[in-house]
């Protein structure tokens, strides 16, 4: 049977109706998804956190320098050569050992011209008494006037008085003699020595080093203790206390702790680092830790504001009202908090008040964010962790 004309037009409208209506739909619905899309991108996706408590115990981790207990650099006290040294570096040395010799000729052509000096100013002094005697006898006598034996008797106590003065110099020059002569201070260790043989060294300094200044002959060091020295910041001086104790680690024994026990501190702060110098002391057995030596100081004490809260410092914003949270209510809506600040670090701060455990802070609030803005909250991939804050998130 032929198809009718008729039957074959029909056909064909009813598909480009089909087809019609398919792309009207799919246009329809594309574009409600992408007024959706558009909607959701235009708020700004912000991750929260709760405020947690500030913990029982805050402990500090700081550099430090390690120093000998007693450490002593050595200049010469007279000007000449170099005769010989006899200790050098990590030599060890009991106390008054001989570390090296001067040879001054010119301190000896002084010593010896201040001896010859007294010995001319002794004979005139016992010149002086001999006279003094015999006018004294002839006074007795009323051989000379009273004034005469009076004059004699002046000149003889000049003559004593050059004396001892001559004796002083003399006595002057055996003490800078007894300093051609380099002797150890202390018992120690021979840290660094700066001269040699034949090296010229002058009063009150050793060589002249490149920059012209002078440097020390030896250094010796007594390590039996050690010092330690820490630059502690000023909101941490709650945890400067008597009895507290540090444990340190150096780079070369980093499976080793070792301990320092407080000594004293600068009750004072340097005005340009906000810090105070305090000092811990270590024993050193068998002498392993030396001089110089960079340590890793971990400070542990009960936490005086533990009842506080804590944010990440990422949290914070400077405003012209103060320093304030980005807080995000109930409604997504954004709400700018007046907060009291304490202790700040690089990863946490201390709110005095102003926030609750229950709030949401913005972790790292948008530059644009303002107040009462609608904000989309986003949930952080698993693992993910802000410096031990939004574990609620995780």
């Amino acid at each position: 049977m032929a198809t009718s004309p008729k039957l074959i037009a029909a056909a064909g409208g009813c598909l480009l109706a089909l087809y019609v209506g398919y792309i009207v739909v799919d246009r329809i619905h594309v574009s409600t998804a992408l007024a959706a899309e558009t909607k959701e991108n235009a708020l700004p996706d912000v991750a929260v956190v709760k405020p947690i408590q500030s913990p029982k115990k805050v402990a500090l981790t700081l550099p430090g320098n390690i120093d000998a207990w007693y450490q002593a650099p050595i200049y010469p006290q007279v000007s000449g050569y170099v005769k010989m040294w006899y200790k050098d570096y990590g030599a060890r040395v009991k106390q008054g050992d001989v570390l090296a010799e001067i040879n001054a000729p010119a301190l000896d052509a002084q010593y010896a011209q201040a001896k010859a000096d007294l010995a001319s100013i002794m004979a005139k002094y016992n010149l002086s008494n001999v006279t003094l005697q015999r006018w004294q006898a002839m006074g007795r006598s009323q051989s000379v006037s009273g004034q005469s034996v009076s004059v004699a008797q002046a000149d003889q106590q000049s003559a004593k008085a050059q004396v001892e003065a001559a004796e002083r110099n003399v006595a002057h020059f055996e003490a800078l003699e007894r300093f051609k002569t380099i002797v150890a201070p202390f018992d120690g260790i021979v840290t660094s020595r700066d001269i040699n043989v034949g090296d010229y060294v002058h009063d009150g300094g050793g060589n002249l080093n490149a920059a012209g200044a002078a440097s020390e002959l030896f250094t010796v060091a007594d390590v039996h203790k050690l010092r330690l020295f820490v630059s502690v910041p000023e909101v941490f001086q709650y945890v400067l206390k008597p009895d507290i104790t540090a444990e340190v680690t150096v780079p070369q024994f980093k499976d080793r702790k070792f301990t320092a026990n407080f000594l004293t501190t600068a009750r004072g702060y340097d005005p340009n680092t906000r810090t105070s110098t305090t000092e811990f002391e270590m024993d050193n057995p068998n002498e392993v830790l030396w001089p110089g030596t960079f340590a890793s100081v971990e400070l542990k004490a009960n936490n005086e504001n533990a009842h506080l809260y804590e944010v990440p410092t990422s949290a914070l914003v400077f405003q012209e009202k103060g320093m304030q949270l980005a807080v995000v209510r109930n409604d997504n809506t954004v709400h700018f908090q007046n907060v009291t600040v304490g202790r700040m670090a690089d990863t946490a701060t201390e709110i005095q008040a102003g926030i609750g455990p229950n709030d949401h802070v913005i972790a790292n609030p948008p530059a644009d964010v303002l107040e009462g803005d609608k904000v989309n909250v986003t949930v952080p991939q698993r693992g993910y962790n802000q410096s031990g804050f939004g574990k609620e998130n995780e």
